[in-house]
């Protein structure tokens, strides 16, 4: 009996084989082999904060003047709840930092992960590229975010894409088909992860909603501007990202950016490997209107367009006060919070009028149902709630929680 039931299995076995090689044949779908092979054939079942190696990739190097972030005299004198523990490792976060300006109040990391170790951005990942685009006009590489995006890739002069504009791609805009999904592997998304033609797909898309219309988050949108960078300046992201940012910030660390194939192009929609100080680097670029010191690195007139959340509708039919220029806005009632967010819960959240900044690192993310659901007919509930519809719950708890870990220390 165990013999035939085991024969049978070995039978079931192959037909999905067969199966899943048929469908990959017949769907031209031929990023699942990769996908697959980096994987389920070595023990996981996604991406993760530590596949590095999985890919090929292109070096960031520092200049070797790293900028130092003071430590308070109170530093790391203070402690989670018990709840908080409890949170953080449920959720398995394996880098949590607290910041006033540029002193550093609060570290601790968990398993392996220590403040040299480099991680996954994911798309947090986004922001970095909107930081180059601002850069790359600074410098007349790009006349404007109101240049058609055909200008630079000629795919796009033509089927209704003439129409994109650069700004319509930093606001998420741009009306493409692109199926947005960590889970789905028929997705685009997944595509773009696994796939070694980066290039070939994002000039395959095609425009569905009058540009500049709608918000919809789209890695396709980002992708599309790291190969405008690419061809308005005639250098890779990883170049672009060492001359104009890694080194002039004072980076401590060797960072990465994932390739799509050896000598390939950028996963610039994500996949930025960067140590957790050097991630906080990127946030303190952000809370001070893109300077570091006395260095301009980002053009404050940039800055100041990028946390602009423009009267778009969103796909729940709300206004858009949740997304700028490739980054994410939060009110907070009047206190707003600018942050750069990545699959998993890759955070690196600043407050302007407090000069507060927090950076997590992880895992896994909180699921949104744990937000309130937004009811129009409760004027009072929608009041409060309405800036929160499409932020991760989390996000608001990691705030908090550096609030209260920065008030022990502080006070």
């Amino acid at each position: 009996m165990f013999k035939k039931l085991l024969r049978y299995l070995l039978y079931f076995i192959l037909l999905v084989i067969i199966g899943v090689n048929l469908f990959i044949v017949l769907t031209g779908r031929y990023y699942l082999y990769s996908g697959i092979s980096k994987t389920y054939l070595i023990g996981k079942t996604g991406p993760t904060i530590y596949d590095l190696d999985v890919f090929p990739k292109a070096t960031i190097e520092t200049s070797g003047i790293s900028f130092q972030w003071k430590e308070h005299k109170q530093f790391n004198k203070a402690a989670f709840t018990a709840n908080e523990e409890k949170f953080h490792k449920k959720w398995k976060t394996q880098a949590f930092l607290v910041f006033q300006n540029d002193t550093l109040l609060f570290e601790k990391y968990w398993g392996t992960h220590n403040r040299e170790m480099v991680s996954n951005s994911f798309s947090a990942g986004k922001t970095v590229i909107s930081l180059l685009i601002g850069i790359a006009i600074e410098k007349g590489k790009i006349k404007s975010v109101e240049e058609p995006v055909g200008n630079y890739i000629p795919e796009f002069k033509e089927n209704g894409r003439d129409k994109v504009t650069i700004r319509h791609l930093l606001l998420m805009a741009a009306g493409f088909d692109w199926e947005e999904s960590g889970v789905n592997p028929l997705s685009e998304t997944a595509e773009a992860y696994y796939t070694d033609d980066l290039y070939g797909l994002i000039t395959r898309q095609k425009v569905v909603v009058k540009p500049g219309t709608i918000f919809n988050y789209q890695s396709g949108d980002t992708q599309i501007l790291a190969f405008v960078l690419k061809k308005a300046t005639g250098k890779a992201i990883a170049e672009l990202t060492e001359e104009w940012l890694w080194k002039p910030m004072g980076a401590g660390q060797t960072a990465y950016w994932s390739l799509d194939k050896e000598n390939g192009d950028e996963k610039a929609y994500c996949c930025l490997y960067a140590s957790p100080r050097d991630f906080a680097l990127l946030g303190f670029l952000m809370l001070n209107q893109g300077k570091i010191g006395s260095k301009q690195i980002v053009p404050e007139w940039y800055m100041q367009e990028m946390v602009k959340t423009p009267p778009i509708q969103t796909d729940e039919g709300i206004v858009n006060t949740r997304y700028g220029f490739q980054t994410w806005v939060y009110p907070n009632f009047g206190n707003p919070v600018h942050y750069y967010r990545g699959l998993g819960g890759q955070y690196i959240m600043v407050m302007p009028k407090t000069g507060r900044m927090v950076v997590r690192l992880g895992h896994r993310k909180t699921p949104n149902y744990l937000i309130p659901k937004r009811n129009k007919n409760d004027k009072e509930f929608c009041k409060v709630n309405n800036q929160r519809v499409g932020h991760s719950w989390d996000v608001f708890y990691y705030l908090a929680m550096g609030e209260r870990l920065a008030n022990k220390i502080e006070k």
